[in-house]
């Protein structure tokens, strides 16, 4: 009953589902030869019953099957072992390489087009008469720059505002802002959406803290390549690249 199924898997013992040292591949504490860590081994020995947990026999240092692993098979498995893992880097990779130019939309955030400079401040868009009244908010971004990509609404005011709700107040935020009229001017809003971080692009930790971008797979989000986004505007999505 050992958790070996083949001698160039790794070993985890059955017990703690830690790794088994390689020095101990050949350690059997019964004769029934299940297998499991010298730490648990010693566990049950010392604090438990002292039975093995398979076959139920007193455990005893004269039953201990051991061997020690010579040398040129530890550095063979501990080579192999780090092309498994360089190889599962790899393939990581890979597969995230074609989420570079992929937009998953937010379903907590809300992109907002027309309202006049004087009210894009975070103080003003955040109190209650104005978007604070739909739910908690997490972060404003008021983002001036044109909007170039977005031909329909070329003739709405350049500044672009970014709304991140605490949940899915963004829904309400939309359905009341959507089509509505400030100044003579029609606001528009709509769920934006952001991109994946590079650093979760080449699986690696990222470094800011802060960073508002994407480091897991959007599964349950709709997704869009970069460019179905800027043409599908007839539904107004937006992209969150501040």
């Amino acid at each position: 009953m050992s958790t070996i199924s083949s001698d160039d898997e790794d070993m985890d013992c059955p017990l703690c589902m830690e790794e088994i040292d390689i020095t101990d591949k050949y350690f059997k504490p019964c004769p029934c030869g299940y297998q499991i860590c010298r730490f648990c081994w010693n566990h049950i020995k010392e604090d438990l019953n002292g039975l093995c947990p398979a076959c139920r026999r007193p455990y005893s240092d004269q039953n201990v099957e051991f061997k020690p692993v010579p040398p040129e098979e530890i550095a063979r498995i501990k080579a192999l072992k780090k092309k498994r893992e360089r190889e599962k880097k790899e393939q990581d990779a890979m597969s995230r390489r074609h989420l570079s130019n992929v937009r998953v939309v937010q379903k907590n955030l809300v992109y907002v087009l027309g309202l006049p400079s004087k009210i894009a401040t975070e103080e003003i868009l955040r109190s209650h008469e104005y978007f604070g009244q739909y739910g908690k908010i997490i972060r404003v971004v008021v983002n001036r720059k044109a909007h170039g990509h977005a031909p329909v609404v070329s003739q709405v005011p350049n500044t672009g505002i970014y709304i991140t709700f605490s949940k899915e107040e963004a829904a309400r935020a939309i359905e009341a802002v959507d089509g509505s009229v400030y100044d003579g001017k029609i606001i528009r809003a709509t769920y934006g959406s952001t991109k994946y971080c590079t650093y979760f692009l080449k699986n690696q930790q990222c470094q800011n803290p802060q960073c508002q971008f994407l480091h897991e797979a959007g599964e349950e989000a709709p997704t869009f390549e970069k460019d179905e986004v800027r043409s599908v505007l007839g539904i107004r999505l937006f992209l969150m690249d501040v």
